[in-house]
């Protein structure tokens, strides 16, 4: 059974440092794309960073570049999310998910697992 679960989030005050993990199992995270999502109250869905496992290219959204870095370790088969410099912009629920094909296309709709979910929330 493919399976995704994000440990890590809880709350942080604004400039704050997390890291989040994604732990898989049924598959291995370096035979596909594999993308954070984060959704915060009231808004859509928004990816945030994904990387390929084609050629290991990594995409930020616009708004976390240079704050945040993705990662994998195939050894642990598991993903990272490390978050810097947190603004309580970020407050959301973060979610990882295994794409259908091997490089990222930005499109929410290729995402065919998605781990439950943890919640980050920036705030003093």
């Amino acid at each position: 059974e493919v399976q995704l679960v994000e440990s890590g989030g809880g709350l942080v005050p604004p400039g704050g440092s997390l890291t989040l993990s994604c732990a898989a199992s049924g598959f291995t995270v370096n035979s596909y794309a594999m993308t954070w999502v984060r959704q915060a109250p009231g808004k859509e869905f928004e990816w945030i960073a994904a990387i390929n496992s084609i050629d290991d290219k990594i995409t930020y959204l616009d708004s976390v570049k240079g704050r945040f870095t993705i990662s994998r370790d195939n050894t642990k088969n598991t993903l990272y999310l490390q978050m810097n410099s947190l603004k309580p912009g970020d407050t959301a629920v973060y979610y990882c998910a295994k794409d259908r094909e091997e490089y990222f296309s930005s499109r929410l709709t290729t995402l065919i697992c998605w781990g439950r979910g943890t919640q980050i929330t920036v705030s003093s």
